[in-house]
């Protein structure tokens, strides 16, 4: 099995967004040595501890930097952005780094006021939702074809005779549903719904058409996105995983601006240690999976059989670099994945 990393860029403990885009290129080099299929960067905006808001600026600062790893976006927010801008720069991407750029496209709401920050056009609010439009326009421009009298025949996005493999992320149905009727490869994030993660991805199954264009696919690809924490001991591993929790009980507030904690304030916030929370079921997975590298190995093993798919990638939210470096390493070498010489 495949494994690949989404990486956010957190802010450290005790750092600051300088270190972490540099922890961000470091974390992309020792998957590269450790054997990763890809690391995709995020979008984020208005928070301030994930550094990752500019997925077309940090892809090509990792790739530059690493010479086979796969280097992506997870994702390019497409509804706020001129689908034949996003076409310029992957193409432009792979021109650069032919034969290793992802482009991960999705939709989402930044908040009320950064969506209407990042909007072009201040004299409205759009509140009409054109992503299907928006979508199809993307894969147009990209595979140049636009019917002859279309005004936008008039120009192409230049390009050379490949195009990054288009993948659409997405958490919901309409996702499932959109990349399933374009034929486009797709990528569920289970972090964000995972009581829902198995029957959306059946949608995307059951409802694949094939494409020939140079964006779609012939049959469904799924990568499935989760949330893992791993440590040589499973109270390890949950200790690693508070301080996510936190954020996301923060979150859930509307708290966008607090620093990822350390374990032992996380903890102590929470109330007390989180409780295991063992795999009962592969086709709905907990919503954060932590444990050793055995139980990981036979958790992931299970669910990615229970949604046929041969590729896991993982997110891990914490401020401390090195005990995330440290459940990315475990985790390649649980599976097999690790390249020789590989530390």
């Amino acid at each position: 099995m495949k494994l690949s990393l989404i990486d956010l860029s957190i802010v450290p403990t005790n750092g600051d967004r300088h270190q972490a885009i540099l922890n961000t290129l470091d974390m992309a080099q020792k998957a590269e040595s450790w054997g990763y299929e890809r690391i995709w960067v995020a979008e984020h905006h208005g928070t301030g501890n994930l550094a990752g808001r500019a997925p077309e600026v940090l892809i090509p600062y990792i790739a530059a930097n690493t010479k086979t790893i796969r280097v992506g976006s997870g994702s390019v927010l497409l509804n706020h952005y001129s689908p034949y801008k996003v076409a310029e720069n992957f193409a432009t991407l792979e021109d650069i780094f032919p034969g290793r750029i992802d482009m991960g496209i999705g939709r989402a709401t930044t908040g009320p006021v950064a969506d209407y920050a990042l909007q072009r056009n201040r004299s409205y609010r759009q509140t009409s939702d054109d992503s299907a439009e928006q979508l199809v326009e993307l894969i147009t421009w990209l595979e140049q074809s636009f019917e002859e009298k279309h005004p936008f025949a008039q120009i192409k996005v230049y390009r050379n005779e490949t195009i990054p493999p288009f993948w659409l992320l997405g958490s919901s149905s309409w996702s499932a549903s959109a990349a399933a009727q374009l034929g486009l490869r797709y990528t569920f994030a289970g972090f964000i719904n995972p009581e829902q993660a198995y029957d959306i991805t059946e949608i995307y199954r059951s409802n694949f058409q094939p494409a020939t264009g140079l964006t779609g696919i012939e049959k469904p690809k799924l990568i499935l996105a989760l949330s893992v924490y791993c440590a040589a001991t499973e109270e390890a591993a949950l200790r690693l995983s508070a301080p996510v929790r936190l954020m996301m009980k923060r979150l859930r507030s509307g708290d966008v601006k607090s620093p990822v904690v350390n374990e032992e304030e996380a903890i102590a916030a929470l109330g007390g240690m989180p409780m295991p929370e063992p795999l009962e079921d592969p086709r709905y997975p907990p919503r954060i999976l932590a444990g050793t590298p055995e139980q990981l190995k036979d958790w992931l093993t299970q669910i990615a059989a229970a949604f046929q798919t041969d590729e896991i990638m993982l997110q891990c939210i914490t401020a401390n670099h090195e005990a995330r470096l440290e459940s990315h390493r475990l985790l390649a070498a649980a599976f097999g994945i690790s390249r020789e010489g590989a530390k």
